[in-house]
């Protein structure tokens, strides 16, 4: 059997409800039931076979998320997920940019690589390299003034914790940023980039190796190997398109308000809530999460 989930916090209805039952019904998916996981927020439907014309036919539904999955299984055991745009609601080095006086030039370049429109190495190369001689204390003020979690990753992150699960912060930014961000959500460890700094500035480089798409997925991998996991056990969730392997080597992978080669990619979407989305995508009310 399979689940799919309607995610619409606050909006969904039992006409929601009853409309994806009837979608599905005309997919030829054989639903069987819905059933609240949370009454106006989060509801599941039962159905029996095809998957894929399962969610053709439900993300039809406007403003309702919908994830679909096999029915056993769904509490993840491992998440490795996206930093920028993803756990937190900026890009670190676009707004570190601003201090600088170029953000505009850097946010320009970051869009198009996250888009897959640029080689990321050379496309941090170069964005890194406009930021030489910026004072160091600049990180400092950026992560104070600039940086915000995303809505719902502490409870997603603890949630899952609190169940059993290992967390991974994997990010294709700065460790500056990483290791505060992953301790403030709760991350088990965080992989990131360093930056270079040398005198008090930063020298305009950044160490090898970079952590990219391809230290993405294989982190995914060897998380799950350590831990002894199937696949099915694993959730990722990213936004741009370094973040493709990733997301297509997890049992179920996100693209959490992607851009659009990654949201294609992925096996599930987050187009409209935050991210306690994936909190009911794996079957936790309200009641079950963690929020602090």
């Amino acid at each position: 059997m399979f689940t799919a989930t309607l995610i619409a916090a606050g909006r969904l209805s039992r006409g929601d409800i009853s409309s994806g039952i009837d979608a599905l019904a005309q997919a030829g998916c054989r639903p069987a039931q819905g059933a609240w996981l949370d009454e106006g927020d989060a509801a599941d439907l039962i159905f029996a076979t095809d998957p894929q014309a399962a969610r053709d036919a439900l993300e039809t539904l406007a403003g309702i998320d919908v994830v679909v999955q096999p029915s056993l299984g769904r509490a993840k055991k491992l998440l490795v997920a996206d930093m920028d745009s993803t756990m937190i609601t900026v890009e670190c080095i676009d707004e570190l940019a601003d201090y600088a006086g170029i953000k505009a030039e850097i946010a320009a370049v970051t869009e198009a690589a996250m888009r897959g429109e640029l080689d990321f190495e050379a496309a941090l190369d170069a964005r890194v390299a406009l930021l030489r001689d910026l004072d160091a204390s600049a990180i400092d003020r950026c992560r104070a003034e600039r940086v915000r979690i995303m809505p719902g990753a502490i409870a997603l992150v603890r949630t899952m914790q609190a169940h059993g699960a290992r967390s991974v912060l994997v990010s294709g930014g700065f460790t500056v940023f990483a290791k505060p961000v992953a301790a403030e959500i709760g991350f088990d460890t965080a992989i990131a980039n360093l930056l270079g700094i040398a005198d008090g500035r930063l020298d305009g480089t950044v160490a090898r190796p970079i952590v990219d798409a391809a230290t993405k997925r294989a982190t995914i991998d060897s998380e799950r190997t350590a831990l002894r996991l199937d696949v099915a056990d694993t959730l990722a969730v990213g936004d741009g398109a370094n973040d493709i392997p990733m997301i297509q080597a997890a049992g179920l992978g996100v693209a959490y308000h992607a851009k659009p080669r990654t949201a294609a990619a992925a096996g599930a979407r987050i187009d409209h809530g935050d991210l306690t989305a994936l909190l009911w995508a794996q079957g936790y009310p309200r009641s079950r999460w963690v929020e602090a």
